[in-house]
């Protein structure tokens, strides 16, 4: 789980993993690991999921915490156009590091479409990237699994 901080990690990942929700905000020191088994491309996976503090485009990744990783969800907060910005970088340092290895991007929180700081043209920028994009809503639950699941997807393509 990458992304700038307050994006909605840390609420994904529980929306994901155990079907809950909360109003209250918890800053993740560190990294934070869950893990929950899923069916992909027939096959029983295991998914690791590292949780791992937001990032203010000051800290650089802890390059320790992404050694190994099979793909990664790049999370934006599509009520802050700053975490479009901030997202990019991290992807372009997770990819000198980790080559390229699948990712999914999550604009998080539909339920508040209503203050989206993001455009239709920002987003489509993304998708003519190449770049798999979902909305999504950690307190709805709205495309959470399905962008899981796609990341699980492709990870475990041939």
């Amino acid at each position: 789980m990458l992304g700038g901080f307050a994006v909605g990690k840390t609420s994904l990942v529980r929306q994901f993993v155990e079907s809950i929700y909360s109003d209250k905000y918890h800053t993740t020191v560190g990294v934070k690991i869950d893990k929950k088994l899923v069916q992909a491309n027939g096959q029983e996976v295991n998914l690791l999921l590292w949780d791992i503090q937001g990032e203010d485009g000051v800290q650089k990744l802890r390059t320790s915490y992404l050694r190994g990783a099979a793909g990664y969800l790049l999370v934006i907060d599509g009520t802050r156009r700053s975490t479009l910005d901030t997202a990019c970088a991290i992807q372009q340092s997770a990819q000198e590091l980790l080559g390229l290895v699948p990712f999914i991007v999550v604009i998080n929180k539909t339920d508040l479409v209503d203050e989206w700081d993001l455009d239709e043209s920002a987003v489509a920028g993304l998708v003519q990237s190449g770049w798999t994009v979902y909305r999504t809503s950690a307190k709805t639950g709205q495309d959470v699994e399905e962008a899981f699941l796609t990341l699980a997807e492709k990870m475990t393509e041939a």
